[in-house]
């Protein structure tokens, strides 16, 4: 089961990661004086408006905070009950690799590929739920 834990490890350092892009957009654009003081005058009333890739990056990361604890428990879960190892860690390799796929194809804001990359990820965690019952 260590290719299963390493990829849930490697998701949780994903999903940590994936916040930098649109902090670093955000500080760029309030300029570091500002950002390092909190908030901008008049915020949250009067935010500027970010890149709208950084808005893209931004909603990326929130994806994955939403769909890590599922992949997590259900990763878990197969491990402790004895699912087969090779296909856990297999699926949990296609996790991750199918989250950097979507949030890259998110922040560069191709819609075409967004929603399959998200289902391949999302398929992988009930492939692994899957793996529980059988």
């Amino acid at each position: 089961m260590s290719d299963a834990y390493l990829y849930l490890g490697l998701s949780g350092l994903l999903t940590v990661l994936l916040w930098v892009p649109y902090i670093a957009a955000r500080a760029l654009q309030w300029g570091i004086p500002t950002f390092l003081h909190n908030y901008p005058k008049g915020y949250p009333a009067v935010e500027p408006t970010p890149p709208l890739w950084a808005q893209r990056a931004k909603r990326a990361h929130l994806n994955m905070v939403e769909t890590l604890p599922a992949f997590a428990v259900v990763l878990i879960a197969a491990i402790q009950l004895g699912a087969d190892a090779a296909f856990v860690g297999g699926a949990a390799q296609l996790f991750f690799f199918a989250r950097i796929a979507h949030a890259v194809v998110y922040t560069l804001g191709v819609p075409a590929l967004r929603t399959p990359t998200y289902l391949v990820s999302w398929g992988a965690i009930l492939a692994i739920g899957a793996s529980l019952l059988g």
